[in-house]
């Protein structure tokens, strides 16, 4: 798809790239490390220039998944990458984004559409993705860097989605967990807002994990030290392992985790081995695997991710079972590791209110939907407005239930 907004010397032109390789790493990385870096807060650990603040929308995070083979046709996932040119040919914006021939591994549910259209004789699939796959993680998704022009180019990015969908005839484009400017771009002409809620850790200025206990209520405060005493019984260890550390056996390790339960949550792990071994290689500043070791070997591990600001829990699997290590490795070693390293959020994956006892507090997400067919777009939009009053007002409960002290 080719697609010329404008007129004369004037002319702006969106195109696809089939494969992220097409456009040049250090220019993505750019738009994206501008992007990101223009609307975080940087109290976190510095990251080198160039990479992006969010790691999930670096180049090599994205190459990674495509040349494992994670991300492609055979997976459903084809790769469709919005690219943004000026009048001069120069790249000044791109967009992640993928054909789907399925609703899997994207965290914001939309089988109960895809179901009901078919029913009454439409074609859902495929449809257009604006995400990172298989990431439930906020971030830019609409990459143009910083500057006087970048809301006009991330509005012409939106409309570049749009013009795919009229030029190829799919169903709808989907751009899910979005930050506020990507979010008002995609706003209007028809565009269907839809949240969800999350569990994010706010490090407000803690010097020790005891400080942050000390905030939380007596009752509370006493529930977690008995936690995680308990999760480390039975001379379990933990470590933490970043950088040079993450070596080829660290990796077998925690892929045996994954694979073991994630075949047992959800049948098929999207993620290969061959994926681990990339990203450890081009990212590995940029990853903190949790290992939990007992009679010298591995047993249980998290996957993070190192933001600028915030540190994000990805994976996690184990072998064997014991009270509460799920919680300790997850989330509250990820807690540790922000306050050690001043990163001032934990961003812990999708859903979970088991999370909010452990410090974590409910969070808004966002996204946006075009729906081409008016009929289905018109019973989605009825249907997101019931569905956002009800988040909202859950989220308001959960609000009154965190263990902080009151008052």
């Amino acid at each position: 798809m080719r697609q010329q907004q404008g007129a004369g010397e004037a002319a702006i032109t969106i195109r696809v790239a089939d494969r992220i390789a097409a456009v040049d790493a250090a220019l993505w990385d750019r738009l994206a490390e501008r992007r990101a870096r223009g609307s975080g807060s940087q109290t976190g650990t510095a990251t080198d220039a160039g990479v992006p603040g969010n790691p999930f929308l670096s180049h090599a995070f994205l190459k990674s998944l495509e040349d494992s083979g994670c991300v492609g046709e055979r997976a459903g996932w084809l790769p469709q990458h919005l690219v943004l040119e000026d009048p001069a040919g120069e790249i000044v914006g791109v967009a992640p984004a993928y054909l789907k021939s399925h609703s899997q591994g994207e965290y914001v549910f939309d089988h109960g559409w895809a179901d009901a259209f078919e029913r009454a004789g439409g074609d859902y699939y495929p449809k257009l993705q604006m995400s990172v796959p298989f990431t439930p993680a906020t971030g830019p998704r609409l990459l143009v860097g910083a500057g006087e022009e970048a809301d006009a180019r991330r509005v012409a990015l939106a409309a570049g989605a749009r013009a795919y969908l009229s030029q190829t005839g799919i169903s709808s484009v989907h751009a899910t967990f979005l930050e506020e400017a990507d979010l008002e771009a995609l706003s209007g002409a028809d565009w269907l807002h839809r949240i969800d809620q999350q569990f994010h850790f706010f490090n407000r200025g803690y010097d020790s994990y005891d400080a942050f206990l000390e905030t939380l209520a007596s009752r509370k405060r006493k529930a977690l030290k008995k936690e995680r005493r308990e999760a480390l019984a039975n001379d379990i260890a933990i470590e933490w392992l970043t950088g040079p550390d993450l070596t080829e056996a660290a990796w077998d390790a925690f892929f045996s985790f994954y694979m073991d339960t994630g075949s047992r949550k959800w049948g098929r792990p999207y993620l290969n081995r061959r994926f681990f071994s990339l990203v450890g290689e081009r990212m590995a500043d940029r990853i903190l695997l949790v290992m939990a070791k007992r009679a010298g070997r591995y047993i249980a591990g998290a996957l993070n991710f190192i933001g600028t600001d915030t540190l994000f829990g990805r994976n996690w699997g184990c072998i064997e079972d014991h009270p509460f290590l799920h919680f300790e490795v997850c989330y509250h070693q990820a807690i540790d590791f922000a306050i050690e390293n001043r990163l001032a959020v934990v961003e812990a994956g999708a859903q979970g209110q088991h999370k909010l006892a452990r410090g974590y507090e409910p969070v808004i997400t966002h996204s946006a939907h075009y729906i081409a067919h008016p009929g289905l777009r018109r019973a989605i939009r009825d249907y997101l407005e019931a569905e956002r009053d009800e988040v909202e007002r859950v989220g308001e409960v959960l609000g009154e239930h965190t263990p902080f002290k009151r008052g």
